[in-house]
């Protein structure tokens, strides 16, 4: 949608980008700039930088960038529009009525509320004559009323439109009911009948408190039957970008988070007294779940179930959570499958003593390179020792490398000399690896101009490097617009760099400010884009530079041209000859 030009400069100046950054992550200044740890991804060292002068963030590491209103957007996962109604509430600014936006948040809005009266249907269908047996199975589960209200479950009778009848007497539209995912519509006529029948049905709650969706579990052995139905992805859900129960892990105070495979794994967590558990919705841990969580931990401990698909989803997610910046520690079950069934057995002081003896994930790793092998026979001994060196050689503290190389000798009955030797010669091999993956890129300079992000390309690499370096200059000082009378935004090779000279001219012609704060209908990756050329952009501006600038961009211009216009001639020229006739 499209605020108003004075309203977004307001905006952004009373909400200093320092400021807003400053409430997710601590910055230290470095003379003009302040850096700090990336929230985006891992990292031990900062990368992350924000420069107050130009209202923009960036990191060196990720590539993510922009404004104070793309920082909105990425750290709370907001659109555009919500990500300004934010900061316009923190800055205590009306916005601009618009009838798009206002219709689309009016949608949003609806649909929780529709997902709000529906998680209360189900949950009095629970306590209702048509669901004794579920209320029944629930309890058998080991549930308490307690829990059962905690978590708002409740019952989606065996009815065709039992949540239909109720919505529409609710007052919600045929528009609504299928927009929010909750009906399925019959291919014959038409006609709108219930999504979940006959389950035991357990709300998915955003950290903001608004249900978004439903899993649905079946309450028999029937195979016929998916186990769980999830909503699909709707305005207001994306199972990806959310975890379930993290809106009561959240304000948990011991420290970590626990992450489950299943809803009754996590329901069984919090009534036993971990109220740090969550579960992924439906499908394996993702980038974007990893990222939610690190915005409420720095340590997550992994339990997935103990069998084979358990084990090769642990190993999946450790790299995903490590990438986020987060310590992992695995804990693997013991004398039961997963935790509902651990606790219901051993009760939580037994539980809690597991956590305690829950591994880091290099000695979880190794334990499973040790399931892969028999060290009695010798060859299948030195692929064990190779693997394990493989692993302890990417480990970037010595103290860890001794401690584990160790561990993995003694293990396998040979010296440490040996061991030693071989971590060393692993580490040799990375490292070569790495020095060798950077030298090409570092010998390719027209690889290493092009955009870090894959939706970003640039086909004229020697125009494109003049229409940054065009853009760069202009940003630091807008009144350099007024010598580039020549270019016109069609003129640029890079279509991202040409809409952004646009409405550059355009600010500039209208007398207002010309930075990345002004720049709208950009993606974040191509916001992210245009703050790390505003970032590269340093010393003093150079007029000569800028002119120069302008010729490269003509040049490449007219010779494009030229160059097309002699390709369709000769393509007609082709065509001609084909079909017999002259040239």
């Amino acid at each position: 949608m499209a605020f108003p030009p004075a309203f977004l400069d307001e905006l952004v100046q009373r909400n200093p980008i320092e400021e807003v950054v400053g409430q997710y992550v601590s910055l230290k200044r470095s003379g003009s700039n302040l850096f700090g740890l990336c929230p985006f991804h891992g990292e031990k060292t900062a990368s992350f930088s924000v420069a107050p002068d130009k209202g923009i963030f960036y990191c060196f590491g990720c590539h993510k960038g922009g404004n104070v209103i793309n920082f909105q957007m990425e750290i709370e996962g907001l659109s555009y529009p919500d990500a300004v109604r934010a900061l316009a509430k923190r800055a205590g600014l009306e916005v601009p009525e618009d009838q798009q936006y206002q219709s689309r948040y009016r949608q949003q809005e609806r649909l929780w509320a529709l997902h709000k009266e529906a998680a209360r249907y189900f949950h009095a269908q629970l306590y209702a004559p048509p669901g004794a047996n579920a209320l029944g199975y629930a309890l058998g589960r080991g549930m308490s009323k307690n829990t059962l209200t905690k978590f708002g479950i409740g019952y989606a009778p065996d009815s065709w439109t039992g949540l239909v009848d109720t919505l529409r007497s609710k007052g919600y539209t045929e528009e609504e009911l299928r927009d929010s995912g909750l009906v399925t519509v019959s291919r014959k006529n038409g006609n709108l009948f219930d999504r979940f029948r006959d389950r035991l049905m357990f709300p998915i709650i955003d950290v903001r408190g608004n249900v978004i969706g439903f899993g649905g579990r079946i309450m028999t052995e029937d195979k016929s039957q998916a186990k769980y139905l999830n909503s699909p992805e709707t305005l207001i859900f994306n199972k990806r970008k959310n975890l379930f129960a993290l809106n009561l892990a959240k304000k948990s105070k011991l420290g970590y988070l626990i992450l489950v495979e299943g809803y009754m794994d996590a329901i069984a967590l919090h009534q036993y007294g971990f109220d740090c558990a969550v579960a992924s919705l439906g499908t394996a841990l993702t980038e974007d779940g990893a990222a939610l969580l690190s915005r409420y931990t720095e340590q997550v401990v992994l339990i997935y179930d103990g069998d084979a698909a358990g084990q090769n989803a642990t190993q999946r997610a450790i790299p995903i959570l490590e990438k986020a910046g987060l310590q992992v520690k695995v804990l693997q079950m013991r004398d039961a499958k997963d935790p509902d069934e651990f606790l219901k057995k051993f009760g939580a002081d037994r539980f809690r003593l597991l956590l305690e003896e829950s591994s880091n994930r290099v000695e979880y790793q190794l334990r499973a390179i040790g399931r892969k092998y028999d060290l009695r026979d010798d060859d299948q001994k030195v692929r064990y020792l190779q693997e394990c060196a493989d692993l302890i050689g990417c480990l970037g503290s010595t103290v860890q490398r001794e401690v584990y190389s160790t561990r993995v000798a003694e293990t396998a009955g040979i010296g440490m000399d040996a061991m030693k030797l071989e971590v060393d010669r692993a580490r040799k091999r990375r490292q070569a690896k790495e020095k060798k993956k950077q030298e090409k890129i570092d010998l390719s300079p027209a690889r290493n101009l092009q955009p870090k992000s894959r939706t970003i390309r640039y086909d004229n690499l020697h125009s494109a490097r003049a229409e940054e370096m065009l853009l760069g200059l202009c940003f630091q000082e807008p009144a350099l617009l007024d010598r580039t009378a020549e270019l016109t935004p069609e003129m640029f090779s890079a279509p991202i760099l040409g809409k952004a000279y646009a409405q550059m001219l355009e600010r500039h012609s209208q007398g207002l400010d010309v930075s990345l704060g002004g720049l709208v209908d950009f993606t974040p990756e191509e916001m992210g884009h245009l703050a790390g050329i505003l970032q590269r952009q340093q010393g003093p501006v150079n007029e000569q530079a800028l002119l120069d600038c302008v010729h490269t961009i003509r040049r490449e211009y007219q010779t494009h041209k030229v160059e097309s216009k002699d390709d369709l001639l000769a393509l007609q020229s082709a065509m001609k000859e084909r079909k017999g006739i002259g040239p």
